[in-house]
Parts: C-alpha cells; structure tokens; sequence
C-alpha cells in the first residue's frame, strides 16, 4: 500500500506537469529552449528510476497478483502499454538498483537514462552475480567504474564497456551457438498485411543491415519522402522479390518458390471489382486493383472449372512477358522510368501501359519497366508515359506532371496525350 506522503508526492508531481504543459513556448527561442529542455530531460531520467523502484518493490510484494498476473513483466505490458522489450528493460533497471548503489545514486540524481540502467542491470543479474562471486571480482570497483562511464559518455559506450565487463567475465565459457537465440515471429492480420519482431544474433545482424542498407542506398534519390523506417521495409520486400525472380531458392515439391494469386477472370477484367475478390497462397485476401498490379509480370495458368466448383481443364502456363520481350524492354528502358527513380533492372517488373485486361498487347509498345514502389504508385493513380523521342513522363493523379532536376520541382500541368 501506499502511504499518504507517497500519494501526495506523486499529485505533486502531476500539479507540477500540468503547470509545464500549460505554458506557452511559441515566445521561446533556441537557447531559452534548450535552457527548458535540460532540466527536463533530468526529471525524466528521476522519473524513470522512480518507475524502475517501484516495479521492483512491486515485484518483491508480489503486487501484481492484484490484477490477476504472474510478473510485473507482464503487467508493464498489459497496464502499461509497454513493449516486450521495453517492459523487460524497466524491470532489469530495478532488480539492480539493490546490487549496483553507484548506479542507484546516479540513476535517481537523474545523471543516468533509464536504457542506461537497463544495460547496467545486466551485471546484476543472477548468473553474472555468481561468476563476479566465484572470482572475488570487486563488485563496487565495477558499479564505480560502469556507472562513471554511463555518466560522461554515450549510451553506446556503456553497451560497450558492460559488454568488454561480461566477456572477460566469463573468458573461458563456451561461445554459445547464434542460432540458438534467433527468433523470428510473424503474426498475420484480418486484411492480410503482418506484423513481426525477431531477434538475431550480432553476425546475423550484421548480415541482415548490410543488404538491407545496400539495398536502401541504391534506391536513395532526391526527394525521397519516405522515413527510415518505411524505406528499410521497402528494402525487405525488395531483398524478397530479387531472391524470387533469381529463381534460386530452394525448390518444394518440384516447384520454385512464386507467389500464388487466385482470381475469376471476370473480376480480373472488371474494373468495377470491388475488394476481397482475390486470394494469395498463404491465405490473404486483397482487391481486384491489387490482383492486377501483382498480375502485370506474371505467369497465369488457366483454370476451368465445372458447376460444382471442380477443375475440368488446366491450361498450360502462359508467361505474360517471355524472356525474350522482358530482355528488349530492358534494353530499351535500362531500368524504372518512373521519374526520379534509378531502380536497376534487375528490380523491376513489366508494366502493362494499357492493362493486358482490357486488350492490351503484351508487346513492346505497351510495355514499361517499373520497380515494385513505383509499379504500385501507377496502379494508385500516377501515369508514366513514353513520349515519341523515347523519353518518359510522368503524372501525378492530380493530372500534374513530375519533374526532376534544380528548380523543376513545383507542379506544373501536362497536357494530357
């Protein structure tokens, strides 16, 4: 329980956040701002090593069997709307405040962050508590020394100072197998689309942010709006769509790794088809519009099927763009013409400027090269086309025309052709 001079601590400290949020910064300038930022970022700090105290002392009372839970993991989760990691680094931070007092001290002057407390409490954790007792390490001299560092230097410094600590710790030990902590989890939502978490190990990390970047980098142009995080997401999909069009992925019964779309050939044509007509081979259901983007450069095998939903007749595979036709637009489009983009070839699909659907020959002519973010803004309203001295132009929705180059940037309307 709570005594009266704690509660009345904590409505003090609410008074006192509502007065802050209450005043007007718009007079304020860069230095009077960050004269204000300063001392906020320290009550932060005391806030977070109050959190981190009181989460232990919960933990130890067994307070939130309150609420019906086993841990106060999970209620940080739960009631906190913290994430798994989150709420993992918060209940770290207090285990060690009893073990580590410097850091303790330091933690609740607000001198230290609270993801600084978090990397320090793992060396109070119990398997590194015993080592640090088995070898007469002085555990003070390290609480001094780690906490001197989470002081004066970057958080990074610290990871890396508890990290040097840790490892000659347990000099001898056995390198634990990486693969042994890999995870990755995807979870699947109603409209198709997942969301995931994984963990990896340093080297495996190491190899997922060196082609994830090469893959950013390369596709980096002026005037790119999107975050880092969408433009690392961009690059996942992009990594996935290369090692499926290289055709060198492991071959399951008998067929290569593609994906799968099913759609009535009246919804494909029918421009009017509304949403949930198509269904992907894990089981996602996505619109007619979307099935014809993904059918743009793709395979299609027909399927006739008899009254009671049964096949009678599967045609043979009809690649919509042959090698031969893909290799003559990429020799004479030499990669995305989308305007602004220099995605290589390699990134592309083939582009049916008038829909294979709707009469559209698959030719030449009709064909453009597209990578898969531009190939998806064309199917959202832009236009690109190849005007007859073989240039490309492109459109927004708004009918303006896109375009590149110091001082061309601003909207300006094309005539429509």
């Amino acid at each position: 329980m709570c005594s009266i001079d704690e509660v009345g601590g904590v409505e003090a400290l609410t008074s006192a956040l509502d007065t802050l949020a209450g005043e007007d910064l718009a007079p304020l300038f860069g230095p009077a701002l960050l004269e204000r930022l300063g001392p906020l970022l320290v009550a932060q700090n005391r806030i977070a090593a109050e959190v981190a105290r009181t989460v232990r002392e919960c933990e130890v009372s067994g307070a939130a069997e309150h609420d019906g839970l086993k841990t106060m993991g999970s209620w940080l989760r739960g009631h906190g709307h913290l994430s798994d990691a989150q709420a993992a680094r918060v209940v770290r931070a207090g285990r060690a405040l009893a073990h580590l007092p410097a850091m303790a001290q330091a933690f609740a002057a607000g001198q230290v962050t609270a993801e600084q407390a978090a990397v320090l409490g793992r060396v109070a954790e119990p398997e590194h508590l015993a080592l640090a007792a088995e070898q007469g390490v002085d555990l003070a001299a390290v609480d001094a020394v780690l906490t001197e560092v989470a002081v004066t230097r970057p958080c990074a410094d610290v990871a890396k100072a508890v990290r040097h600590y840790l490892d000659r710790l347990d000099a001898d030990g056995l390198e634990p197998d990486p693969t042994e902590g890999r995870r990755l989890v995807i979870v699947k939502h109603a409209d198709g689309s997942i969301t995931g978490r994984f963990d990896l190990d340093a080297v495996g990390g190491e190899r997922l942010q060196t082609a994830l970047e090469a893959v950013v980098q390369a596709g980096r142009g002026a005037g790119d709006e999107r975050t880092r995080s969408q433009q690392l997401a961009d690059a996942l999909v992009q990594l996935c769509d290369t090692a499926l069009a290289a055709g060198r992925l492991p071959i399951l019964r008998t067929v290569k790794p593609h994906v799968v779309l099913r759609i009535d050939l009246d919804d494909l044509a029918d421009p009017h088809a509304g949403p949930g007509v198509a269904d992907l081979g894990f089981g996602a259901t996505i619109s007619a519009a979307r099935a014809r983007w993904v059918a743009c450069d793709a395979g299609i095998t027909r399927i006739v099927l008899g009254p009671d939903g049964v096949p009678l007749d599967l045609g043979r595979e009809h690649r919509v763009v042959n090698a031969h036709l893909r290799k003559a637009v990429e020799h004479r489009d030499g990669g995305c013409v989308f305007s602004g983009c220099g995605a290589p070839t390699s990134w592309c699909d083939v582009h049916h400027l008038l829909e294979w659907v709707n009469g559209g020959e698959t030719s030449l002519e009709n064909s453009a090269l597209l990578c898969e973010r531009h190939h998806t803004k064309v199917h959202h309203g832009f236009r690109v086309e190849r005007q007859p001295d073989g240039r490309w132009r492109t459109w927004r929705p708004d009918g303006t025309q896109i375009r590149t180059g110091p001082g061309r940037t601003g909207p300006s309307l094309a005539a429509a052709a």
